[in-house]
């Protein structure tokens, strides 16, 4: 403590001394200037009074050799040249009367008398030049400095230098012998329940929280620190070239994921980097919450960012394309949740088991509008369809209940997946668990009435339908009246929309797939259309495959397969915005992300390829319907 106190003591008169030396400077300053002013004043008195001297040098009579003039009288006269020589003469005054003096002419004229005269040379000495020096006062005490010298100045700032240089040196061995000497200081020893308590409590685990989350991230950037750049390519690159496929990353958590299976997966529209996952009841921990729901980043693959709790099985999930920071959740309750990534774990809103809502499990949840005028749409197995404002939860803006009248065995239509056109609002289209898909409308307009379409039904599958998805809208082309449905009977069928209702005629009643896809060796549990390249889309299966299908390429085969992780069932398939990842949800709680490479960037001419294909199909599905009408 002394050893503090005498340190400090030392850095107060240092800065001390430098605060005095920075004094003395502006003192030395102000002095300079004012003898610079000062000098000036005298030189231009200097000045003016030698003109003064000189001039009055000039004027001054000076003594001369007296010359005497033709009287007799002697005259002192100015200098003269040497080398000239003159008369003088000395007129008597003038009198008219020229008899009044004997002996002079006739007329009174004098004539002078002249005389030799010797001129006398003066040696005036050079004038003495005065020149003026800031150390002789030429004017008296009119300049008198006030205060010490500029050079007494400058000797003090030296010698006040040399203090605080000394004062500075003693200070730094002082400070290095006391870093050498380190006092040990006691530290208070913590009782166990303090322990506890600190690290139990809700500001040390944020912080703990927050910052090791950073630091993992930093740790999980997977750039080549040793990369020779004047080697060239080799095998070991990360560009992925060809019909290949490369893991990117998995996600999985022992707490939260272990013994649950991933029922849905879905990308951030806001930040690319960002995955979320829901879940079904882990049977072996009673105490967890029942539904879980898991915001995963790719650049911290050991644990999840975030992490929502529901009292029910979560069975789909998906970010709200309008709000970045929501979440929305359907459960196996029939209540929709809606989390907040500023929030606790708890959702913020929740719906009423009502039967204004859904009472049974919903599966299937969509977004449609735009950003100033949207709803989320969502369905349930009991054939009730609802539209919600996010802010507003408690009860629906619209409930309609899809019957299907013409059923032989019951008008209750169990919905086990919903798909909306890109662009539309009203119309949507439901996959079943008896395997038919249907055609409904939100609201009754001219031709149509609210409810399923009864003109059409789309039959082809033999199983409940396990997904179903709508060609994005994008390119120079629109194939968005295109949509492929995957089932449990082990295949994916792909779709053309009717546009135009009309009469249900045993003719036009049941419509049948463009083409089927019948590869698979399980069953096929979700499907997704590539939203960067207009004829690729993925499968997964319950033999845990990966196919990645190009209908410009081959429609027998897929382009790309792979056994995902350890071949477990694969439940859902998400793309990325860019359609380079997809984000595959297993059976044993994992997430996989997957990068397709080169192939997910689509040529200028694919959008015709495609369209030849489709046509293709539509010729052969037309040939096939006659063929069959003739038999």
């Amino acid at each position: 403590m002394e050893r503090r106190q005498e340190l400090e003591i030392k850095r107060l008169k240092l800065a001390e001394l430098r605060r005095a030396r920075e004094e003395r400077k502006l003192q030395l300053l102000a002095t300079q200037q004012q003898e610079s002013n000062n000098a000036a004043a005298a030189g231009s008195t200097i000045a003016r009074r030698q003109i003064d001297d000189l001039v009055t040098a000039l004027l001054v009579e000076r003594p001369s050799t007296p010359t005497t003039t033709v009287d007799g009288s002697s005259d002192t006269g100015s200098e003269r040249d040497a080398t000239s020589s003159t008369a003088v003469m000395s007129p008597p005054p003038y009198n008219s009367s020229s008899s009044a003096i004997p002996g002079l002419p006739l007329g009174g004229r004098i004539i002078p008398e002249f005389r030799s005269v010797e001129a006398v040379v003066f040696d005036i000495p050079p004038k003495e030049r005065v020149v003026y020096n800031k150390e002789v006062q030429t004017v008296q005490g009119s300049f008198e400095p006030q205060g010490p010298t500029a050079d007494e100045l400058r000797e003090q700032i030296k010698e006040e230098f040399a203090k605080e240089e000394a004062l500075r040196l003693e200070l730094l061995e002082a400070e290095r012998l006391e870093a050498e000497a380190v006092i040990p200081q006691e530290v208070p020893e913590l009782t166990d329940e303090e322990r506890k308590a600190i690290l139990h409590s809700t500001d040390f685990v944020e912080f703990l929280d927050h910052s090791s989350k950073i630091l993992e991230r930093a740790m999980s950037e997977r750039y080549d620190f040793m990369k020779d750049y004047t080697l060239g390519l080799d095998d070991t690159t990360e560009a992925v070239h060809g019909n290949r496929m490369r893991l990117v990353c998995s996600f999985h958590d022992e707490r939260w994921s272990k013994n649950r299976s991933v029922t849905d997966v879905g990308w951030s529209t806001k930040h690319p980097e960002l995955i979320v996952s829901s879940y079904n009841k882990n049977p072996l921990a009673v105490n967890e919450p029942d539904g879980i729901v898991c915001i995963w980043n790719i650049h911290l693959a050991d644990r999840p960012e975030f992490v929502f709790h529901s009292q029910s099985d979560v069975l789909t999930v998906r970010f709200s394309e309008f709000h970045p920071n929501l979440v929305i959740g359907g459960t196996y309750s029939g209540q929709i949740l809606l989390w907040d990534t500023r929030a606790k774990s708890l959702p913020v809103l929740k719906t009423h088991l009502s039967v204004g809502g859904h009472t049974h499990p919903v599966y299937a949840l969509d977004m449609v509008g735009t950003q100033n005028a949207h709803n989320l749409i969502s369905v349930s197995t009991d054939g009730t369809m609802c539209s919600w404002q996010l802010d507003m939860l408690a009860q629906p803006q619209e409930t309609l209940s899809l019957d299907y009248p013409a059923h032989p065995v019951t008008d209750e239509v169990a919905v086990t997946t919903m798909g909306f056109p890109d662009g539309e609002t009203n119309s949507f289209w439901v996959g079943t668990e008896e395997g038919s898909v249907y055609q409904a409308n939100r609201y009754a307009r001219a031709g149509s009435q609210a409810g399923i379409n009864t003109a059409y039904s789309y039959k082809g599958h033999f199983a409940p339908i396990t997904g179903l998805h709508f060609h994005p809208l994008f390119g120079p082309m629109d194939f968005s009246d295109l949509y492929l449905t995957c089932s449990v009977d082990w295949t994916v069928k792909l779709w053309r929309k009717r546009t135009h209702p009309k009469p249900a005629t045993p003719d036009n009643a049941v419509v049948l797939p463009l083409y089927s896809f019948e590869t698979a060796d399980d069953y096929v549990y979700d499907v997704k259309w590539s939203p960067s390249h207009p004829a690729i889309f993925g499968t997964v299966e319950g033999s845990g495959k990966f196919d990645v299908w190009n209908l410009n390429m081959d429609t027998e085969v897929p382009v790309m397969s792979t056994i995902v992780g350890a071949g477990k069932a694969l439940n859902k398939l998400s793309w990325s915005k860019d359609g380079r990842h997809a984000a595959i949800g297993s059976s044993d709680g994992h997430v996989y992300v997957y990068d397709i490479g080169e192939m997910a960037t689509p040529r200028a001419e694919d959008w015709n390829i495609l369209q030849r294909t489709v046509n293709e199909m539509i010729s052969t599905q037309a040939h096939g319907n006659s063929l069959g009408n003739d038999y």
